[in-house]
């Protein structure tokens, strides 16, 4: 189980990396994110023409069923990740 400072801290770090995550990292950050906070999507999915609200839905989606704490755990794994493949500040 993740604490919730380990999450809180991964939140920071992904913010000071040395690059910028690609944009398929960048939605996987968000979906994980919005499920540790939020829980399974309990909104409807954005219009045809709003693409980028329609992508975080679909990343948010994505980890329907997870609960708060896998969310949370995947989330500092992946940005555990990213620090490796972009440096860490």
């Amino acid at each position: 189980m993740i604490s919730q400072d380990s999450f809180q801290k991964a939140v920071e770090e992904v913010k000071v990396l040395p690059k910028r995550p690609d944009q398929t990292e960048i939605t996987q950050l968000y979906g994980l994110y919005k499920q540790a906070i939020v829980g399974d999507v309990n909104i409807e999915r954005p219009g045809i023409l709003d693409f980028t609200g329609k992508a975080k839905w679909d990343a948010w989606k994505a980890n329907q069923g997870l609960t708060k704490d896998e969310a949370m755990a995947a989330y500092v794994q992946l940005v555990e990740q990213l620090k490796a493949k972009y440096g860490n500040q």
